[in-house]
């Protein structure tokens, strides 16, 4: 796991810190447990895209999601999606 091991170890140290950081009391780093996370990337696919032909930059992507039954994570898995695309 990669971490900015100096912002860990700070933060690991004196927890009191981040919450000055964010004006919040520093009394508040009592009721959290400060640790790092590794986050596994699930596989997504996209049901579609419409990308331009061209490098033209005014013409937009579509994404097409296609829904034939509820799905109340629809929009945090459609975001996460999108985000992912962007991001690769």
């Amino acid at each position: 796991m990669k971490t900015d091991t100096i912002f860990y170890s700070l933060f690991q140290a004196f927890p009191s810190i981040f919450f000055e950081l964010i004006n919040q009391s520093p009394a508040e780093a009592i009721a959290y447990k400060f640790t790092s996370c590794e986050v596994k990337q699930l596989a997504f696919r996209l049901d579609g895209l419409f990308l331009p032909i061209t490098n033209d930059g005014e013409k937009p992507l579509y994404i097409v999601e296609v829904q034939f039954q509820p799905d109340d994570d629809l929009y945090y898995r459609l975001f996460a999606e999108l985000f992912l695309y962007l991001r690769q």
